[in-house]
C-alpha cells in the first residue's frame, strides 16, 4: 500500500506553535499560548478557554465542586474571589473543607508540617496533620463556637439541612468576623453551599454533639453496670432533624431553572458525583412517575484532578463517560469539556489569575 503524504493545513488541521516568552505579558497570554504546545500545558489552556466561557456566557448556571484538603492547602481565598465575583451559582463540597475553611475565617492560622516531627507528639499536642499541613484541634474549638451561636438561634423545630445550615453560618460570619470567608462570600452572594456527606466533618460531629446538649444534660448521669454502648443509647436519642432530601430537592430546583449548566470541578468524590446525579434522577422520576420534566444537562465542563481514569475511581471519570449517563451535552451537540490531570493547588490559581486579568481590562475599557 503507497502511503499518501497530507499536508496538515490542506486537512484543516489545527497547527501547534513553539511557546515564545518575548509574547508573554500577563497570565491569559500564558494560558493562550499553551493551548498551541501539547500535553498536560495543552490541556490546561484549553481548560482555561472553556472556563473563561462558562463563566462568561450569561446563561449559564455554573456550579463548583469541591473535594481534597483545598482550605487547609490555602486555596479558599480563591474560592471567595470566584464567589464574589459572580463566576459561580452554586457549591458541592465536602464537609471537612468548609470546616477547615471556617477556621480561616473566623481567624485561625494552619502551619507547615516538617518531616522530622513525629506524629504521636502531634496528636499529644493538639496538632492534627493534613499531608504537609498542620491545623491546631484549637482551631477547631472555636469553629464549634461559631456553629453552636449559629444553631441556637434557629428553630429547633424546623428541619435542618446543609444548604440551610451554610447559609446561617456565613449569616453569623458576616455578622461578626471582619475577614474572608467561603461561607460568608456565599451568604453575601446568594449562594447555596451543599455538603452532601455532612457527617462526615467537623461541623457535622459539631451539629451532633449540640444536639446531644441541647436536648437534656451535657453529660447523663452514668448508672451502675453502664457500659460504653449503654451511656452511647441513652445519649443518641438526641439527634438534630436533619433531612438530606431538602439539600437534594433544592439543588434540582437551581437546575431545572437554569437555561445552560457548567460544572466546575476540584478533585472528584463525593461532590462531583453528587452534582451531577440530577439527570439520572430527574429520567428515573419520568419513567416511574409519567412526569414530563426535561432532564438537565451539562453544556461546560472543567475537571481539575491528578486521577486518571484507569484507576476505577469516580474521581478520575471522564466527561465522555459521563455522557453515557446522559450527564453532559456531546461535544457534536455544543458540549464543551476540558479536564487537567494535575495537582489543583497548581494550576487552579493560574486559571483564576487570567480570568481576573481578563474582567480587569474590560473594566479599564469601558
Amino acid at each position: 500500500m503507497t502511503r499518501a503524504f497530507h499536508d496538515g493545513a490542506d486537512d484543516g488541521l489545527e497547527a501547534l506553535e513553539a511557546l515564545d516568552p518575548a509574547r508573554i505579558h500577563s497570565f491569559s497570554d500564558l494560558l493562550g499560548a499553551m493551548k498551541k504546545t501539547a500535553f498536560g500545558g495543552r490541556r490546561l489552556g484549553e481548560a482555561f478557554e472553556v472556563l473563561k466561557a462558562m463563566v462568561e456566557d450569561p446563561d449559564c448556571f455554573v456550579v463548583m465542586t469541591l473535594s481534597g484538603a483545598m482550605t487547609i492547602a490555602k486555596m479558599g481565598k480563591i474560592i471567595c474571589a470566584m464567589l464574589d465575583r459572580g463566576m459561580v451559582q452554586a457549591i458541592i463540597s465536602t464537609g471537612a473543607l468548609m470546616a477547615h475553611g471556617m477556621s480561616e475565617a473566623v481567624g485561625q492560622t494552619h502551619y507547615k508540617y516538617q518531616p522530622v516531627m513525629d506524629d504521636v507528639e502531634l496528636f499529644e499536642k493538639g496538632y492534627n496533620r493534613v499531608y504537609d499541613t498542620l491545623e491546631m484541634e484549637l482551631n477547631l474549638n472555636h469553629v464549634e463556637e461559631v456553629a453552636a451561636a449559629t444553631l441556637n438561634r434557629l428553630d429547633p423545630n424546623e428541619p435542618l439541612s446543609s444548604e440551610i445550615l451554610n447559609r446561617e453560618l456565613g449569616r453569623t460570619l458576616a455578622k461578626q468576623f471582619s475577614g474572608p470567608g467561603i461561607l460568608k462570600s456565599a451568604f453575601l452572594q446568594e449562594v447555596p453551599v451543599y455538603v452532601p456527606a455532612f457527617t462526615d466533618s467537623e461541623l457535622g460531629l459539631d451539629t451532633s454533639i449540640w444536639a446531644m446538649k441541647k436536648q437534656g444534660q451535657a453529660t447523663p448521669g452514668t448508672e451502675p453496670g453502664d457500659n460504653n454502648q449503654t451511656i452511647w443509647d441513652r445519649l443518641q436519642q438526641r439527634r438534630p432533624a436533619f433531612n438530606p432530601f431538602l439539600d437534594l430537592n433544592s439543588y434540582t430546583r437551581n437546575l431545572l431553572g437554569a437555561k445552560k449548566l457548567g460544572i466546575f470541578t476540584i478533585g472528584g468524590g463525593v461532590p462531583r458525583n453528587w452534582a451531577q446525579q440530577v439527570p439520572p434522577y430527574i429520567e428515573i422520576l419520568n419513567m416511574r412517575m409519567g412526569t414530563t420534566i426535561t432532564p438537565p444537562r451539562f453544556h461546560y465542563g472543567v475537571r481539575i484532578c491528578p486521577e486518571p481514569d484507569y484507576w476505577g475511581g469516580l474521581s478520575g471519570c471522564t466527561y465522555q463517560e459521563g455522557i453515557s449517563w446522559g450527564k453532559f451535552v456531546p461535544p457534536e451537540q455544543g458540549g464543551r469539556f476540558a479536564e487537567v490531570l494535575s495537582d489543583a493547588t497548581v494550576v487552579w490559581p493560574l486559571l483564576l489569575m487570567a480570568l481576573l486579568e481578563g474582567r480587569s481590562a474590560q473594566s479599564d475599557a469601558s
